[in-house]
């Protein structure tokens, strides 16, 4: 049984590899001559003026947070969508029930105004 599992453990190392290789890459082969001009802000051209530890708008919060809800609520549908003839009619209904559960909630706080950004 756990052959089964072989190619997902070889598609998670070549994912892996292909993000640290480079940048493992990059830090060895890169050169490396700190200076102070380099070290200073460069985002915004200026350096910051408040704490970092400053109140952020729970909006922010808010929207991240249902961001997050229905993202994953949507990866339900890709394990579905290939077991859908094993699981039959009563597996497409359950889904069809939970679809609707998610729509009605992203309907209520649409209406509720949730995702407005004043």
């Amino acid at each position: 049984m756990l052959e089964n599992y072989l190619p997902i453990l070889i598609f998670l190392i070549v994912a892996i590899s292909f993000g640290i290789v480079p940048m493992l890459a990059g830090y060895l082969l890169g050169p490396s001559k700190p200076s102070e001009e380099k070290l200073s802000a460069y985002e915004c051209g200026f350096e910051t003026f408040d704490d970092s530890r400053m109140r952020v708008d729970i909006r922010y919060y808010l929207v991240a947070i249902l961001f997050i809800i229905f993202d994953l609520e949507i990866a339900f549908l890709f394990p579905w969508a290939v077991v859908l003839q094993e699981i039959g009619i009563m597996g497409f209904w359950s889904m069809f029930v939970f679809l609707f559960i998610l729509v009605v909630g992203f309907i209520y706080e649409w209406k509720k105004g949730a995702l407005e950004w004043e």
